[in-house]
């Protein structure tokens, strides 16, 4: 469920985003500086504020019945697999939705050449387009968030949306404490470099939801934030980064971004943040 981004360890190939833009900014212009990580205080109270949020979502998120079928695919963080991710699932599931897991187990980061190993997913998703006839939402948790803006530049065609919990995708190469959950994995890969920065930051061309909390103790909250425009926003939460997938307002406030018609996507409106349809 934590992530770093030195699992994105290559430069981007001829002919797959070569060259970098990001939205909203001209060559001239710097690029943000480097956040800062999250108070160690709030590292250290990660675990307990998941299991308390756990135990919350059990009792008190009764899902509503407000989707349409369409598939969603759910990205787990780095480190995360099937199971960290079934409450989300299951919520969505009995929402009306078409969720499932991202079908590659445990996520230890990219595996060799990242355009070559995201071809893989951008596959899945395109072959589940044509086998429901519905373009597919894409639910990413963390370092899985940015596997899910990636394959929406890969193939727009084939996704309805993308939606990211704590997806620090402006502040990737530092501003977060899971550098040592990654060493844990054995992977031993070069950060990432300013184009492979630059490239990631950049929007996807589908409408998109940054999910993030002020009191996140794993990631900068600073480097979720998307540049707002008339297909992007950013929903603040009270969740801790571990408790993204069962956070009860958390789990409500996606229902409401999937339950949207297709072409008919607009922002959250305020009085949903607490959960409400109308």
């Amino acid at each position: 469920m934590v992530m770093s981004y030195s699992a994105l360890p290559h430069a981007p190939t001829a002919g797959h985003h070569a060259t970098p833009h990001i939205e909203g900014m001209d060559s001239s212009q710097a690029l943000p500086s480097s956040f800062q990580a999250p108070p160690l205080a709030l590292l250290a109270m990660e675990p307990l504020r998941a299991m308390l949020d756990y135990c919350a979502a059990r009792i008190g998120s009764e899902p509503t019945p407000v989707g349409d079928g369409h598939p969603v695919v759910v990205y787990p963080g780095l480190g995360g697999g099937a199971m960290s991710t079934s409450h989300l699932r299951r919520f969505l599931q009995q929402s009306g939705f078409g969720a499932r897991d991202w079908e590659r187990g445990v996520n230890t980061g990219p595996q060799g050449e990242f355009d070559d190993w995201l071809g893989t997913l951008v596959q899945h998703v395109r072959d589940l387009h044509d086998e429901h006839g519905s373009t597919v939402s894409l639910v990413g948790w963390s370092l899985g968030g940015v596997y899910a803006r990636e394959i929406a530049k890969l193939c727009p065609g084939s996704v309805r949306q993308v939606i990211t919990l704590a997806t620090p995708f402006g502040s990737l190469g530092g501003g977060n404490h899971a550098g040592t959950v990654y060493k844990l994995l054995k992977r031993d890969t070069p950060q990432i470099t300013p184009e492979i920065e630059a490239r990631l930051r950049e929007r996807p061309p589908v409408p998109t939801t940054s999910i993030y909390s002020k009191t996140d103790g794993i990631v900068s909250w600073r480097g979720c934030i998307e540049r707002k425009t008339a297909q992007s926003e950013n929903v603040e939460v009270a969740a801790s980064h571990l408790s993204m997938g069962t956070h009860a307002q958390v789990l409500r406030i996606v229902a409401n971004r999937l339950a949207q018609p297709e072409g008919k996507w607009r922002p959250l409106r305020r009085s949903e943040r607490v959960g409400n349809r109308k």
